[in-house]
């Protein structure tokens, strides 16, 4: 069965601290994997505030969810500080991957790695849109 090989950037311009609470945390003693998940869009809304931007009102536009994939690398505990980083790439015409790295803070132990496929959404009309220029555009150096 083939897995899931996630390949991550040389960069991630924006990191942030998510410190794991007893609700992250499974029967098994460590982070469930579907919490892990909201872990990680935690980080995403507060990649977009970073630039200025809401993840529900971008450039004017919302932004919708088209996939994500997911590597699980190790456990993570109860009490942990999760470093979460992040960025943009793989511009089409109406969104883009937000990639991500997530490493325990203190030991620098890699958790989980993945990206998230955003389409930018026009919820007035209900339709895709086309991704902003201007977030196109603080992303070009990255990519």
């Amino acid at each position: 069965m083939a897995r899931i090989d996630v390949t991550l950037p040389e960069q991630f311009p924006f990191s942030t601290e998510i410190a794991l609470h007893e609700g992250h945390i499974n029967y098994r003693g460590h982070v469930d994997n579907v919490l892990l998940l909201l872990v990680v869009s935690e980080a995403r809304q507060r990649f977009f505030e970073s630039i200025g931007w809401s993840d529900l009102e971008s450039g004017g536009l919302g932004i919708v969810i088209a996939d994500a994939a997911v590597q699980y690398r190790s456990e993570a505990f109860h009490g942990e500080t999760m470093l979460v980083q992040m960025t943009a790439e793989g511009f089409t015409s109406k969104g883009c991957d937000l990639p991500w790295r997530m490493t325990e803070k203190d030991s620098g132990r890699e958790v989980a790695r993945g990206k998230i496929g955003i389409v930018f959404f026009d919820y007035a009309t209900r339709s895709a849109a086309l991704v902003p220029e201007s977030f196109r555009q603080r992303f070009a150096i990255c990519s």
